[in-house]
């Protein structure tokens, strides 16, 4: 199948995961998939003077396709069977039963949140799969914290849920080098560009073909990350 966009170390195919299978060649699995709990945007959650200053982008905020349950997500692990695997999900649904551990993303970044409500979630799951990850002493620690304003990052990237391409850098740095990366949801394109900005090959597959021009755009560009991390 011809790419929807090359480069030295990028490949991006336009379609979907469960057909277009170059990603199988790859070495590990760095994706932010479906989680399954058919999330709804909800554009009073970015403020009504976002709202009010970003009306010509308000499209941006589009609900995520195949996210009624995490049958999407488990086919594709089904197909990547025992190989590494670094994976986005949430809480409110059963963690991949292959997980041997757990980070959390920490969005230190996000705005204060519904004024009359108990509780709100600051945090979202990465699970760990398979073995071979690079080793350190001392070993990285399980909660990463991000700064980057979420509201503001919807709006400029283009994407529902875009990954901080610092974030993505840190989990593809666990990689080993000679690894080829692979993101069979690409989204945004945050794993793309991580993995280029490290100098690693990757070979992505995005379903929604707007996705895939903003990727390419993304990659056209020289794309730097200012949100700080902790981790």
């Amino acid at each position: 199948m011809k790419p929807y966009f090359e480069d030295d170390l990028v490949t991006l195919y336009h379609g979907d995961a469960l057909e277009v299978t170059e990603w199988l060649s790859a070495d590990v699995l760095v994706t932010d998939p479906p989680y399954g709990i058919a999330w709804t945007p909800s554009l009073g959650a970015y403020g009504p003077r976002m709202k009010e200053r970003n009306k010509s982008q308000i499209q941006v905020i589009d609900a995520i396709a195949n996210d009624a349950d995490s049958c999407t997500r488990d086919e594709v692990l089904a197909m990547w069977q025992d190989k590494p695997a670094v994976i986005f999900g949430s809480w409110r649904i059963a963690k991949p039963s292959q997980t041997k551990h757990r980070l959390i993303w920490h969005k230190a970044g996000m705005p204060p949140g519904p004024l009359n409500n108990s509780f709100m979630s600051q945090d979202e799951e990465i699970y760990i799969l398979g073995e071979g990850f690079v080793k350190s002493s001392p070993p990285m620690r399980s909660v990463i914290r991000t700064e980057e304003h979420r509201p503001t990052q919807v709006i400029q990237v283009g994407h529902p849920t875009p990954k901080p391409v610092g974030l993505m850098e840190v989990l593809i740095d666990r990689c080993q080098p000679e690894w080829v990366v692979a993101d069979p949801f690409a989204g945004s394109g945050a794993t793309l560009v991580a993995a280029r900005n490290l100098g690693r090959k990757v070979i992505g597959v995005e379903l929604e073909e707007k996705y895939c021009e903003l990727i390419a755009n993304r990659l056209d560009q020289q794309v730097f990350d200012f949100g700080s991390l902790e981790a």
